[in-house]
């Protein structure tokens, strides 16, 4: 061992330890080094002086040992997290108690059983002193020593404010429930916690501790499985507009209390999901949020010239072209289908292309006479009740606007009807070896011969072909025709 870690070879080498090493390190030539050790082998490379396993690599030679240890009941293959020791005191009024008692007598003693919790005492002076304003309190910290019954003292240090947010999603299922840490019909109905967002920063401190405690409570029994959360995720980072991080000693912090000022909640709210994809972050652009705010306001526009002129225009359906109220609703559940599916996905910047896909539509149909059909008004509803979990206030304000009872927040989240994603047309791409050479508009339900006899077809082919035939026409269904010279 001395050969290969680092305090074991110092530790050797000043009191004269044989030092003998048991892996000949690989050079940069890609050849094994030769045997001499000033300083510790800490690479891998192949085993000698090892018995059986000399010549082998050290990746083989440590599978080959746990394998053995295995079979023969001498072990068990594990993984070292090299977690550190947690220190959880701190000194501070705002904490859990750590229920310890000093004595002179008996020395540091537990608090006994039938007294926990330690309760934090209600009336408090705050010192500057650096300490923690409990060593100050003039009868809390006084108590009985458990052990002997003379003066103790109190500990008054409080723990970590990490000991309570490892197991805070349990306690907070059922706050006022008193004969246990929480109640277990809560429990069985919520648990575990299905999506825990949260930054990257906690993942060497807070997330650490919160997996550990739903371990510890496995293994007493309390709860069922191995793993706080079912999904975890990550948000990015944003960046000032430098692409460095802000900072105040940068100068390059935005303030979102001016950005609402200028240009609304919902707005930052929703350019905020929108620059970027969501577990990347991204520089900061002062100039987008432009954007996020001219689509808001083409949505409000629509929304009350809507419900200005819906009685004055009496247009039948009969004056509608099928068609057009077909590519309507086929709009309509495809973006259903899309932000449901994104939103699952936490792609909120492609959500909100999405509505602004529909937004688009939607206008297109206004102008249209396509206003005074049902469907227009399921376009505009299904439009506010998506956008509502992205900017609520507008869509809330709009929602009531459009004569719906409150709250557009209590309303189901809208179906996708899968016969009307069904798309009539496609866009069937044309490829001369290869390169796209064209693209066709054609019925959804082409089949192979059709396709490829209308690919031939195409004047961009023919000047390629020049009267010869093709070699070999290629078909894939529902994308794209490949005429091979």
């Amino acid at each position: 061992v001395p050969a290969h870690d680092q305090r074991d070879f110092e530790f050797a080498s000043k009191y004269g330890i044989e030092i003998k090493p048991v892996i000949k390190p690989i050079d940069d030539n890609g050849l094994f080094d030769g045997e001499t050790i000033d300083s510790p082998i800490l690479d891998l490379g192949q085993m000698i002086n090892s018995g059986p396993l000399t010549g082998t690599s050290a990746d083989d030679a440590i599978n080959t040992t746990i394998n053995w240890l295995e079979s023969n009941g001498k072990g068990q293959r594990a993984v070292n997290y090299r977690l550190h020791d947690w220190l959880i005191s701190r000194q501070r009024y705002w904490g859990t108690p750590i229920p310890m008692v000093y004595c002179d007598q008996c020395g540091m003693q537990p608090v006994n059983e039938d007294q926990l919790p330690v309760l934090l005492p209600d009336e408090i002076e705050w010192k500057p002193t650096g300490e923690s304003p409990l060593k100050y309190h003039p009868t809390w910290k006084n108590v009985d020593c458990p052990k002997c019954g003379d003066n103790a003292i109190r500990e008054t240090d409080t723990m970590d404010t990490f000991m309570c947010s490892s197991w805070y999603q349990y306690r907070y299922l059922s706050p006022e429930y008193h004969d246990g840490p929480w109640d277990s019909n809560e429990f069985d109905y919520w648990m575990p916690v299905d999506t825990y967002t949260g930054g990257i920063e906690h993942a060497t401190m807070h997330l650490i501790y919160f997996r550990y405690f739903t371990k510890v409570l496995r293994d007493l029994g309390m709860v069922n499985y191995d793993e706080p959360v079912v999904s975890l995720r990550n948000q990015g980072v944003i960046l000032g507009e430098d692409s460095e991080k802000m900072s105040k000693s940068r100068g390059n912090v935005i303030s979102p209390d001016h950005l609402v000022e200028s240009y609304g909640a919902d707005a930052v709210r929703a350019y905020l999901m929108f620059f970027a994809r969501w577990e990347q972050g991204a520089p900061w652009s002062s100039t987008g949020i432009e954007g996020i705010s001219r689509w808001l306001h083409r949505v409000w526009r629509l929304v009350l010239e809507f419900v200005e002129h819906k009685n004055k225009d009496d247009i039948s359906i009969s004056e509608v072209s099928e068609k057009a109220l077909r590519d309507l609703t086929r709009k309509i559940h495809k973006t259903i289908q899309d932000v449901s599916n994104d939103m699952d996905k936490f792609q909120f910047n492609t959500v909100i292309s999405s509505l602004m896909e529909l937004t688009n539509t939607l206008n297109k149909a206004y102008t249209n006479s396509l206003s005074s059909n049902s469907e227009f008004m399921h376009g505009l509803e299904t439009l506010l009740l998506l956008m509502a979990p992205i900017v609520p206030h507008i869509s809330e304000e709009l929602w009531l606007k459009l004569g719906n009872s409150y709250s557009v927040h209590n309303q189901s989240w809208p179906v996708v009807d899968r016969e009307a994603v069904i798309e009539e047309e496609i866009v069937l791409v044309i490829q001369v070896n290869g390169k796209v050479r064209d693209r066709l508009l054609v019925d959804a339900n082409i089949n192979a011969d059709t396709a490829k006899s209308l690919a031939i077809k195409c004047d961009n082919v023919q000047k390629y072909l020049q009267g010869k035939d093709p070699k070999q026409i290629i078909y894939i269904p529902g994308r794209l025709v490949n005429v091979v010279l």
